[in-house]
């Protein structure tokens, strides 16, 4: 953006009407943060009311993204989506999706960057899995970090031989594009059966009333646990407990349908990168 020239607008702490007004007034063209601003953009009951029409990329990242979010850009604002892969470890971006590639593979994150490179591993056998299948996404590349400030331990354990083992589940297709399944820590295993967290969420996001959605895994004394949902419904939609499971269930398989369907009125608790805080809604069960 600074080495474009670009007039930069920025927002102390995000608020829907507010960035309306502002992309009205500025003539904004490009925007985004996290996935959820976007929804908001989306969403709001006001925005019929703003000249939103200058805006033509909408770009996210910092947390997983419904497949429906690339499409619903594009349908409401004729604006291009964007997104990408990258954590701390590796200085933000490794991977770079954006415009028709995106439209194209709304499940994807994109290939990586020029400087990067990208492989699928076994955990079991530490040997590089076959293309489609899923495995520990593992990244290379100037953008990823020396190791860990004074933690030899954690560095020898995640840092091998230029890679970043991410902790990441993940797949890639034949053409390098990636495709995030989950965090290992989030997948939810029930009676041996994996369920990955994101496929679940990503099924929710699509049903027209939900706007915001975080699958978990709650004890079970026999299945060890069980997929369990929360999620905070567009204003002025309606659905019930039921209905979700059913749609879920049209869709996947039996195993994966949410034991449980907890409604909230206000966000989801997320930290300041917008990744919700799966932690603290276990509670709530």
């Amino acid at each position: 953006t600074v080495q474009g020239g670009h007039k930069m607008v920025f927002l102390h702490k995000w608020d829907t009407v507010q960035a309306m007004e502002i992309i009205e007034r500025e003539k904004v063209n490009a925007t985004g943060g996290v996935p959820f601003i976007a929804w908001q953009l989306i969403e709001h009951p006001d925005r019929e009311k703003y000249d939103l029409s200058t805006i033509d990329s909408i770009s996210y990242g910092g947390a997983p993204s419904a497949p429906e979010l690339a499409r619903k850009i594009y349908e409401v604002f004729g604006a291009l989506p964007g997104n990408g892969w990258g954590m701390t470890e590796t200085t933000a971006t490794v991977t770079s999706h954006s415009a028709e590639d995106y439209l194209n593979r709304p499940t994807s994150c994109g290939p990586p960057v020029a400087a990067a490179d990208l492989k699928v591993m076994n955990e079991d056998t530490n040997k590089e899995v076959p293309i489609g299948e899923v495995g520990e996404l593992w990244a290379r590349g100037p953008m990823v970090v020396k190791g860990y400030w004074k933690r030899p331990e954690a560095t020898a354990e995640t840092f091998v031989d230029g890679w970043v083992r991410t902790g990441d589940l993940a797949r890639l297709d034949d053409e390098g594009f990636c495709y995030i399944v989950d965090r290992a820590k989030d997948m939810i295993i029930r009676g041996g059966e994996n369920i990955y967290s994101s496929e679940v969420e990503n099924i929710l996001y699509d049903h027209p009333a939900v706007m915001d959605a975080a699958l978990i895994g709650i004890d079970h004394k026999t299945l060890g646990e069980e997929p369990a949902a929360i999620v905070q419904l567009v204003p002025g939609q309606k659905a019930d407990e039921a209905e979700l499971q059913q749609w879920v269930r049209e869709r996947l398989a039996n195993f994966k349908v949410p034991v449980k369907v907890l409604f909230r009125d206000e966000s989801l608790p997320r930290n300041a990168n917008g990744k919700i805080l799966k932690k603290d809604l276990k509670s709530l069960f």
